[in-house]
């Protein structure tokens, strides 16, 4: 995903935050807006994990693979939200990433 198009994604992100918490008139720190995005995105993950057969004991069905999407773009919302929360930008979020992606494949070299 080319830097632009994260830009785009935030601000539309930032403009649906920002009607929901006007039209709902929500005060929130932080801290309760961080727990909230992430059991969200917890929510949004079972809704991922319900689409795939991972229940061994059931029988398995096909995967509807635009359901699946659908729900992982949701996941994508409330982390654009959670990101913006932290201070995170779309060039922050490819330096951090980036950094991090090196230190995790010296880990993967290390035998970690």
């Amino acid at each position: 995903m080319d830097k632009q198009k994260l830009e785009v994604m935030f601000s539309m992100q930032q403009a649906l935050d920002e009607r929901i918490i006007e039209e709902r008139n929500i005060c929130k720190t932080l801290d309760e807006w961080v727990i909230g995005i992430t059991i969200a995105m917890e929510s949004e993950i079972d809704e991922i994990r319900r689409e795939v057969n991972w229940k061994w004991w059931k029988q398995e069905k096909q995967v509807d693979m635009y359901r699946l999407q659908e729900e992982v773009i949701d996941l994508w919302h409330f982390l654009l939200s959670l990101s913006r929360m932290v201070g995170l930008t779309p060039e922050t979020i490819f330096e951090r990433y980036m950094q991090k992606n090196a230190v995790n494949h010296k880990r993967q070299d290390g035998g970690y």
